[in-house]
């Protein structure tokens, strides 16, 4: 069992993906016909058929495995001299024969380094393997073997359960939206990608960065979006208020010290949202997996990473093709991080649910998605039994969320969701958390692409354990700040015929109509 240490992740790079988005194996990948050619290929005249992702010169199966062996030994070696405790680090033929031959068990380092460090590391193998042309499915396979690797080679320790999960499918989750991202800031440029472009999609997937970089053209081919519908949001502002509340119901050691409660008020917020692929867009298709993703980011000063949030559909279908409703349904693979001070959750699930829009009135539209699934997830424990301070376990969660847009003027956003980490899959003493969380926001455009948000949101953490007091925790925090828009209408899908084709049609409908009826009477 490994000891708690302390590890430093890379948080400014995610940190980064303000700045980056918000300016404007298996078979191939399907690809939309309309988009084979990538966007570098530039000059129609001489196309290169090296600058086409994913085909011919633009695909590999070997480099992304060298990139993946290159990672973890630089990882490897940081870890050795500036990671505690070193000798973790310091593997050889011996520890590397004990782990590969002996059992796996369950760690017991940090939650920020279980929950976030090993899923963004995760994050990274999937983009070695994305940006050398490999598809979603492929990506998933260097992602749990880079893993696999990480943990027989990289450390001395037993290899462990829950960081093949967090990594393997946390990092593929967390890298997928990444990769997603990186691409559209690349392919939304008219030419060749400038070179602060290319920076900062290097700063949204350095995986994806380093190839480009490292291969030369090889790889310089942008993985085409098929033009998806997306909204953005980037909140910056600041606390109003925030209060705690924690309820310790029974207490069977009077010598068990007190639950800390610090909690820093008037604490300065940023917040970036992506909506990736939102239905009712004319001739969008769901063919590959994350054609559809949401991706939220939140950090404070005096809280790194409060969340990090992602979803995205796995396997589904389009529904609805009216003139009011439309949408998509499907598994969805989600993994989310949330560390509101107080306490904390994290899990990697698997989902079935739904997102769409319906167009209420000609001015005002209702977004909703509904997913409810399993996972393995961890919860805070303020108060520790074992070596660690947070509980695994199988984790059933939900979610519904409901976005009101009143045209370009105001949008009103609502937020629910709720984790039950069970004890079943868990190696600590017999327990249970749940954690629930809900937000609500009102956003109003006050000019442009600018508004304000004022936003509330609270958590709640209710925790049963046999060796501990039954405690009750909530936090509250109330937000008002500047937001910058990626869409005057919130992200609303028009795909209603406008007035003036609507007429046409009529017109056309009816000199059909006269055209027949006088056929029938000269007849």
């Amino acid at each position: 069992m490994r000891g708690p240490r302390s590890r430093t992740w890379p948080y400014p790079v995610l940190a980064a993906l303000l700045a980056a988005v918000t300016p404007a194996a298996v078979a191939d990948e399907p690809t939309p016909t309309e988009q084979k050619i990538a966007p570098t290929a530039f000059n129609a005249e001489q196309p290169d058929p090296q600058l086409r992702w994913g085909v011919g010169d633009g695909k590999s199966a070997w480099i992304p495995l060298g990139d993946i062996l290159l990672f973890d030994f630089l990882l490897n070696q940081f870890d050795r001299r500036y990671v505690e405790p070193q000798e973790d680090f310091e593997s050889d033929w011996d520890s590397i024969e004990n782990n590969f031959t002996g059992h796996w068990v369950y760690d017991s380092d940090s939650f920020d380094v279980n929950q976030f460090g090993h899923p963004y590391q995760g994050s990274m193998y999937h983009g070695f393997a994305r940006s050398a042309g490999q598809n979603y499915w492929a990506a998933l396979g260097y992602t749990i073997a880079g893993s696999t690797l990480w943990e027989i080679a990289g450390e001395t320790t037993p290899p462990s359960i829950n960081d093949q999960l967090t990594t393997g499918f946390g990092g593929t989750l967390l890298g997928e939206p990444l990769f997603r991202m990186a691409s559209l800031v690349l392919e939304t440029s008219d030419r060749r990608p400038s070179g602060l472009r290319t920076f900062a999609a290097a700063l949204v997937s350095p995986a994806t960065g380093f190839n480009r970089m490292a291969f030369g053209r090889r790889f310089d081919g942008v993985f085409r979006s098929g033009e998806p519908a997306v909204h953005t949001r980037a909140n910056l502002g600041a606390n109003l208020d925030a209060r705690i509340r924690s309820d310790v119901n029974t207490n069977p050691d009077p010598d068990t010290p007190p639950i800390p409660q610090s909690y820093r008020r008037g604490e300065a917020v940023l917040d970036f949202t992506m909506v990736y692929g939102l239905p009712g867009k004319p001739g969008y298709r769901y063919e590959r997996p994350f054609d559809y993703f949401h991706f939220q980011l939140t950090t404070t000063s005096s809280n790194m990473l409060e969340n990090l949030i992602t979803r995205g559909l796995l396997v589904g279908a389009p529904i609805g093709d009216g003139e009011h409703y439309r949408g998509v349904w499907g598994v969805y693979g989600s993994y989310d991080y949330i560390a509101p001070q107080i306490f904390r959750v994290s899990n990697t699930a698997l989902n079935l649910g739904t997102t769409g829009q319906w167009w209420v009135s000609r001015n005002v539209a209702l977004q909703n998605e509904v997913v409810a699934g399993v996972g393995y997830g961890s919860g805070g424990v303020t108060r520790s039994s074992g070596l660690r301070d947070y509980h695994y376990g199988i984790t059933p969660q939900a979610l519904a969320g409901l976005r009101l847009i009143f045209a370009d003027v105001a949008a009103f956003e609502v937020t629910a969701r709720d984790y039950y980490i069970t004890d079943r899959g868990s190696d600590t003493a017999a327990g249970t958390e749940n954690l629930a969380r809900g937000d609500a926001s009102l956003t109003v455009r006050v000019w442009g692409l600018h508004g304000v948000t004022l936003r509330y949101v609270t958590s709640e953490r209710s925790a049963h354990y046999d060796a501990l007091p039954d405690i009750d925790q909530r936090v509250t925090a109330i937000s008002l700040g500047y937001t910058y828009l990626g869409h005057k209408w919130f992200g609303a899908v028009d795909w209603r015929p406008r007035p003036e084709q609507r007429t046409g049609e009529v017109l056309e409908k009816a000199k059909e109509e006269v055209k027949e009826s006088t056929e029938e009477i000269l007849k």
